[in-house]
């Protein structure tokens, strides 16, 4: 209760409710737009498709809140944003010029970097764009097939596309949390009603027993515990500072720690492994040679090697992001500006050593952690008939995650108004 109460005095901090009143009407507008169907599409045929076929786009269409299957003016998600940041993260590494631009130029540099991964955004959605284009003409929902309506239809998914990712960054700066992840946040929260009825009704008609259903409310209850204790564990480094007389005054001579969390990279390595399998599967869709085909239906998730590729995108991927994320030497350079040092090893670089050491051994524990939830839900579907809920692995992750990350930000507004939590 103290919990609740808590949280409904933090809205009375007229900034905060501000953010969360502006973040809950950017979420509205994408649920909004993932309704609004393209123009010239057949979408009584679209989702007919989306009925008889377990394909690739019924995993695709849980991260976009139906919009695909609505085709509607948001059917790409923010996924081409996520795989041009991918490859922007990755040309700073391939080219230090781009990284010194970031770090030298300040807030400048990043503008410049963010303006390039804007237009690499519009190129990877024009491209995604033609290939969803070709794919609803072969399953003939587009009654009209001349290039000016297939133009104005990829250009429709583009257009949607950038509006998401606009949308997404004015919610990081003006709203609370990530704006992107909320948005595919929001997309797996939407549908969440829709499935449950559904599960009900197979319960109901005998296609699911109700110990099936029991079993699937124990996993995902069990999954969530999981996922917060996994998202949550940090281990503690300790940190002592040395007594310094400045002038007249003594400073320092106290005791702390540092915080390195199991997970560094949160829920990003899952949202980034997503977004580079769908790309060629997408592609694949649409290619008529047919061992590029082969290769598509290979890698999807649920297929033995799709899993396996998955499981490894999400380890690299966390390594990843952590080393960009978490630089130890920089850590270690300001424990020892400070006249701190952690005990039983000297400042400098036997500081760095020991912390990138520690770090690495975090990112294996937590990288196979993650990657194990992500893909055990499939296989435990496969042995056992239990999961009829889609709320498990993936989708749980991202939505734990993302929701954990937000509450700590509210949480970091009340703390600094109230100097009193509501997360305990």
């Amino acid at each position: 209760m103290s919990m609740l109460a808590g949280l409904v005095n933090a809205f009375h901090a007229g900034d905060l409710r501000k953010r969360v009143l502006f973040t809950a009407a950017m979420l509205a507008l994408f649920r909004l737009g993932a309704h609004l169907p393209v123009p010239g599409v057949d979408v009584q045929a679209v989702e007919r498709f989306f009925r008889q076929q377990g394909t690739i786009f019924n995993f695709l269409d849980l991260f976009v809140g139906g919009a695909f299957s609505n085709f509607a003016i948001f059917a790409l998600g923010v996924f081409p944003y996520i795989t041009a940041s991918i490859i922007m993260s990755l040309m700073q590494v391939i080219f230090p010029s781009l990284k010194e631009m970031a770090q030298e130029e300040g807030e400048a540099g990043r503008r410049r970097i963010g303006m390039y991964t804007r237009y690499l955004t519009v190129a990877l959605a024009l491209l995604q764009g033609v290939a969803q284009t070709s794919v609803i003409r072969s399953m003939g929902a587009l009654p009209d097939t001349r290039p000016l309506t297939m133009g104005m239809i990829v250009i429709t998914l583009t257009a949607g596309t950038m509006l998401l990712t606009w949308m997404g960054e004015i919610m990081t700066e003006y709203g609370v949390g990530n704006g992107v992840s909320l948005i595919i946040f929001g997309g797996i929260v939407a549908r969440l009603p829709n499935q449950t009825a559904r599960t009900l009704a197979l319960v109901g008609v005998g296609e699911v027993r109700w110990y099936q259903f029991a079993l699937d409310l124990v996993v995902v209850l069990a999954s969530v515990v999981a996922v917060v204790a996994v998202t949550q564990a940090v281990r503690k480094i300790p940190v002592q500072y040395a007594k310094r007389v400045v002038g007249r005054r003594v400073y320092g001579g106290q005791s702390t720690h540092l915080p390195l969390r199991l997970i560094q990279a949160g829920v990003i390595p899952i949202i980034f492994a997503v977004s580079v399998l769908q790309f060629p599967q997408t592609i694949a869709q649409f290619v008529r040679y047919e061992p590029i085909r082969r290769i598509g239906e290979t890698i999807q998730p649920g297929r033995p090697f799709g899993d396996v590729l998955y499981f490894v995108l999400i380890i690299l991927f966390t390594y990843f992001y952590t080393a960009v994320s978490f630089d130890p030497n920089d850590v270690s350079e300001n424990i020892k500006k400070y006249g701190g040092f952690i005990p039983g090893i000297r400042p400098g670089k036997p500081t760095t050593e020991y912390l990138a050491r520690v770090v690495d051994r975090l990112t294996l524990v937590g990288a196979l952690t993650l990657g194990i939830i992500a893909v055990a839900p499939i296989y435990l579907a496969r042995g056992t008939g239990v999961l009829t809920f889609y709320l498990a692995g993936t989708s749980l992750l991202i939505v734990v995650g993302v929701a954990l990350e937000t509450m700590k930000q509210i949480e970091a507004y009340v703390l600094m108004r109230h100097y009193e939590g509501f997360m305990r």
